[in-house]
C-alpha cells in the first residue's frame, strides 16, 4: 500500500519508504572515545582533590563541579541528548534544574528562619 503526497505545486508523488540510514543514525566511535577520555580525566581530577587533602568548601565545590561535568557528558552523549530535538532536551533537563533552584531557595529561607528565631527567641539554654 503506497501513500501519495501532494507537493506545493499540486502534483501528486508516491511517498518514499524510510531507508535504513534514516531509521538509525550511526555515530562515529571517535565521539565515544573522546567522551570516555574526558570522563577519565574528570574522575582523576576528583581523586586528586581527595589525594591532595583539600578541605572545606573548596573540596566540595570541586567535587560537585567535576560530578556535574561528568553527568553532563554522560547525558549529552550516551543518552543521545546532543542529537535530540530541543523540546525533548528541555523536557529532560529543565526539571532537575528547577529542583536545584528550589533547593537553593529553601536553603536561603532556612538561614533566614534560623536568624529570625535566634533574634526573637534567643540562643537557648
Amino acid at each position: 500500500m503506497t501513500e501519495a503526497t501532494v507537493d506545493g505545486h499540486g502534483a501528486a508523488h508516491a511517498a518514499q519508504p524510510a531507508t535504513r540510514s534514516e531509521e538509525h543514525q550511526q555515530h562515529p566511535l571517535k565521539v565515544y572515545l573522546v567522551v570516555w577520555f574526558w570522563l577519565f580525566v574528570l574522575s582523576a581530577c576528583s581523586y586528586i582533590v581527595d589525594y591532595v587533602g583539600l578541605q572545606g568548601y573548596l573540596r566540595w565545590s570541586l567535587i560537585l563541579i567535576f560530578m556535574m561535568l561528568k553527568a553532563g557528558l554522560i547525558v549529552a552523549v550516551f543518552m543521545h541528548m546532543v542529537w535530540e530535538r530541543l523540546a525533548l532536551a528541555y523536557a529532560i533537563i529543565l526539571p532537575p534544574i528547577a529542583v536545584l533552584v528550589f533547593a537553593l531557595i529553601m536553603a536561603f529561607e532556612s538561614d533566614h528562619t534560623l536568624m529570625t528565631r535566634l533574634t526573637f527567641f534567643g540562643a537557648g539554654p
